[in-house]
């Protein structure tokens, strides 16, 4: 019954507005409170920003460095409200964790120009994972965007190799609107997965194969999202709301029309 109500939720969630992910989610937990963990741990949403009191930087939550009601700090290393006994990184996976929150920081101010990003590591029995946050948003107007990056991996460790298993989540969310040409509101997700074998000399060579993946990784979505979702988006709008008079565009169809055939005479 229970997976049933959860199969159900998820269900409902994909048929209403991407752009209102959040508040529906808010709304679904407090219908169904026994369902709110596994919900948060599976329903991709916008990040959300806080400050780390003790260094003042901002941060990204996640399900990731969440504790309860608690969420760890990056910069800081500690939970904000504290809680007692939360599971904290080892020693060995926390310096990674630091070398890789330094290094994403220079790629969001190369590729971003701006926004925050978050870096979180957490030990396993034969490796150790993460997950790489980066955020940007516009500034509040008649056009407003934003782009969530959530990319989780597993480093698996194999004699000199490591195996990597990478999975990729991309929220998108642009909205625009004027008198002229009325509003328009385009949100969505897309995920995709990767896994690769990589040699490992050091814990240096696992911040270094990680990069390459989640920089590969974003390159490849964004491609996709240009290329694809936006040109398919463009091709139908075009094709609905013409700026071209109607008369106008059925006479350079009938002039293409008549030169194709004059050229196969």
């Amino acid at each position: 019954m229970s997976s049933d109500r959860f199969d159900s939720a998820l269900d409902l969630l994909r048929r209403l507005p991407p752009h209102s992910t959040a508040a529906n989610l808010n709304r679904i937990c407090a219908l169904a409170p026994d369902l709110t963990e596994e919900l948060l741990s599976s329903v991709d949403q916008p990040l959300q920003t806080r400050q780390c009191k003790k260094t003042k930087r901002d941060y990204l939550l996640c399900d990731y460095n969440r504790d309860g009601d608690s969420y760890r700090s990056p910069w800081s290393n500690e939970f904000y409200p504290e809680v007692e006994d939360a599971e904290m990184p080892s020693e060995r996976v926390r310096k990674m964790e630091v070398r890789m929150g330094e290094a994403v920081e220079v790629y969001r101010e190369l590729y971003y120009e701006g926004g925050v990003s978050s870096v979180y590591f957490w030990d396993l029995d034969d490796g150790f994972a993460g997950v790489v946050l980066l955020k940007k948003t516009t500034p509040k107007s008649n056009s407003e965007g934003g782009w969530d990056s959530i990319h989780v991996f597993e480093a698996i460790d194999r004699a000199r190799n490591a195996h990597y298993k990478l999975t990729s989540t991309v929220i998108l969310r642009l909205s625009t609107g004027n008198e002229a040409l009325g509003d328009m509101d385009l949100s969505g997700n897309m995920t995709r997965q990767v896994e690769q074998d990589m040699p490992v000399q050091d814990d240096g060579s696992h911040i270094v194969n990680v990069g390459k993946l989640v920089e590969d990784m974003e390159l490849k979505m964004r491609n996709l999202l240009q290329e694809v979702y936006f040109g398919k988006a463009k091709d139908i709008v075009g094709d609905l709301r013409s700026v071209q008079p109607l008369t106008e565009a059925n006479k350079d169809k009938a002039s293409h029309q008549e030169m194709i055939n004059s050229m196969k005479r």
